[in-house]
């Protein structure tokens, strides 16, 4: 008997596609951040698996400084107020729990530990890390959202959060879908113009890292930071 399109399950996807299955496998460190929401979204509706689905509020969640509204979440198309509702809860939860303040970066594997599930992107991700005087994390947001492979991120976004955060010093990261992570002339100067504007407004640059799924390259590390 053919399967209603509307229920949607980790049944209908090949095994080895399974987020549950590869949770209890491998851990919950080894998922994508589409494979942890597939998980908390749990199906899918008529004409969109679940996968799918989750691929859609992480584009919502990509483009937001907060957890989005029950009225933003709900507004995705085949996500109702019950789920928008546990999606909320959850990522209140977790920020809650489990949020990042307690990081301190003392080198860049610090970073890109932080900003590596943003790798997978199709799209270049530009991250700020708002970092007090101890150089422990206030904050982590996506700055700009970029084509297939370049962002423009202009100095004026980078800092509005970070002075917002009262932070003393900062990093940048950002991946390349490419999966090649030296830097390119655009890059050094975006960086060259953040150093100059972060000697005026008296904050510490730290570093800034290009990343990959599973690489990272720091401009302090290569030199290319006073």
């Amino acid at each position: 008997m053919k399967k209603n399109k509307e229920t949607i399950t980790y049944a209908d996807l090949p095994f080895e596609e399974l987020p549950r299955e590869k949770l209890k496998a491998k851990g919950v460190a080894s998922l994508s951040d589409k494979e942890l929401l597939a998980i908390l979204l749990n199906t899918g509706i008529h004409g969109k698996n679940v996968k799918e689905l989750a691929g859609d509020l992480l584009g919502l969640l990509d483009n937001s400084k907060d957890i989005p509204s029950i009225r933003e979440i709900s507004g995705l198309t085949g996500i109702g107020q019950f789920k928008a509702c546990a999606v909320a809860a959850m990522l209140e939860f977790g920020r809650r729990r489990y949020g990042s303040y307690s990081a301190r970066i003392k080198q860049p594997v610090d970073i890109f530990t932080l900003v590596r599930h943003y790798a997978d992107r199709k799209q270049e991700r530009f991250v700020s890390l708002s970092l007090n005087g101890a150089h422990e994390v206030l904050a982590v947001r996506i700055v700009t959202i970029g084509l297939v492979n370049k962002t423009i991120v202009h100095p004026r976004e980078v800092f509005a959060d970070i002075i917002q955060d009262r932070a003393a010093a900062f990093c940048v990261a950002h991946n390349h879908p490419s999966g090649q992570i030296e830097c390119s002339p655009e890059d050094e100067e975006i960086t060259s113009r953040l150093q100059e504007a972060a000697r005026i407004l008296g904050l510490h640059f730290v570093d800034h890292v290009v990343f990959s799924e599973t690489a990272w390259w720091s401009f302090r590390e290569n030199g290319k930071l006073d």
